[in-house]
């Protein structure tokens, strides 16, 4: 049997809503994506979305909106996908690298706090933090805000993952200037590639919907709808980051199944809960009473049985059980992949920032030492079956 890591949910409606695209001549970003806007607007409760190519673009405009640019530096953590990192970079921007939470993967606020504290001697132009909702599992954003708001910080929260996530009832994406999305296939809708900006700050609003569309005054649609033949002008520096009506009409007929899909997902993980509770090398996913987890992925992580810890000295001793554990999966046809990484270690951000594993330790040992098991909304009983019992058996042969 074969199990892949993640397996988007498609069927004929996202085919025919294609079709009739095509048969439209209207291709590039129009009236599909302007109606997808809509849903999610109404679906998270935010003012205002701004469909773009992907949630790394959405991050870099939030970033560009704000007004953020050399000579600044944004909190970001670590262990998060290197596009949250990037988006920063584009804009001329220091990525400062925060620890996490390994109970929950996501940013450590007090960590966070201390080198706000450090950085007072120094006049450091620390003007954001970017909280990543890692896997579906909400920030601690009550911390996150109000950190913000003592230090005068801007919010940008990286919600690639966390579509239909909640945190005390309101929608990931909602509490800072600005959230942004992913559409990827691995992520909890699809559009292929692609991403959402949501406000409620309609400076921030008009300003990312003028910068994805190369710095237009006026969209191509509300020329279009007014008849105008000239072009736009453009008073700001923008950029090709507009969405086209296929991938639109696709993110509509997504979001229809969303409901369905994020609950089946829900479901999976519950059962992965029940069935790995009990090996006490494996640490699941922990969420907090107030947040609503969706599982982009449902990522474990290997620990020691006796002091559920991992001992320093050992890190490299189980990051090498953790790959043998995935290879075998992989020789069963089961596909896993680690959690992501710990930027701050990547060659790139090492060498540029001169930064070393210590810097992060927390997030380094998620790095080595996670297991995102394969989750889908239409995996089979047959498929869950398969990955648990293979696992089981796995790590059964194994002294932690």
């Amino acid at each position: 049997m074969k199990v892949p890591i993640s397996k988007p949910y498609l069927d004929d409606k996202e085919a025919e809503a294609v079709n009739k695209v095509l048969k439209s001549g209207w291709l590039v970003q129009g009236p599909k994506v302007a109606e997808l806007e809509r849903i999610f607007c109404q679906y998270t409760g935010a003012k205002f979305a701004n469909a773009t190519t992907s949630c790394t673009t959405a991050l870099h405009l939030a970033l560009v909106a704000l007004g953020i640019g050399p000579g600044d530096e944004i909190l970001v953590p670590s262990f998060t996908f290197i596009a949250s990192a990037n988006a920063v970079e584009y804009t001329g921007a220091k990525p400062v690298f925060i620890d996490i939470d390994v109970d929950t993967f996501n940013i450590d606020v007090q960590n966070a706090a201390q080198y706000l504290e450090h950085t007072k001697k120094y006049g450091k132009r620390v003007r954001a933090i970017m909280p990543v909702h890692l896997f579906g599992l909400c920030a601690d954003m009550d911390a996150v805000m109000k950190l913000a708001q003592h230090y005068k910080l801007n919010v940008i929260e990286d919600a690639a993952c966390a579509l239909g996530s909640l945190y005390e009832l309101k929608h990931a994406g909602t509490f800072g200037d600005a959230g942004c999305f992913s559409f990827h296939p691995r992520k909890p809708i699809t559009t292929g590639e692609g991403g959402i900006l949501i406000t409620d700050n309609p400076e921030i609003a008009s300003r990312v919907q003028s910068l994805r569309d190369h710095g237009a005054a006026v969209s191509d649609l509300a020329r279009h709808e007014k008849g105008g033949s000239l072009l736009p002008a453009f008073d700001i520096l923008g950029y090709n980051y507009r969405m086209t009506d296929i991938q639109g009409a696709i993110g509509i007929e997504q979001m229809k199944k969303f409901p369905w899909m994020v609950e089946k997902r829900i479901e999976r993980a519950r059962r992965y809960d029940k069935e790995l509770k009990d090996i006490e090398c494996l640490q699941t996913p922990y969420v907090p009473e107030d947040c609503k987890h969706t599982y982009q992925s449902y990522v474990v992580l290997l620990r020691d049985s006796k002091t559920k810890g991992i001992p320093a000295n050992e890190l490299e001793k189980f990051h090498s059980v953790r790959n043998v554990i995935m290879a075998k999966l992989n020789e069963k046809g089961i596909a896993t992949r680690q959690g992501t990484s710990a930027v701050h270690a990547l060659g790139y951000y090492r060498r540029k920032y001169d930064l070393s594993d210590d810097d992060c330790p927390l997030s380094l040992q998620a790095d080595c030492l996670t297991i995102a098991l394969p989750l889908y909304p239409q995996m089979t009983d047959e498929e869950q079956s398969y990955v648990i019992d293979n696992l089981l058996q796995i790590v059964k042969g194994i002294s932690l």
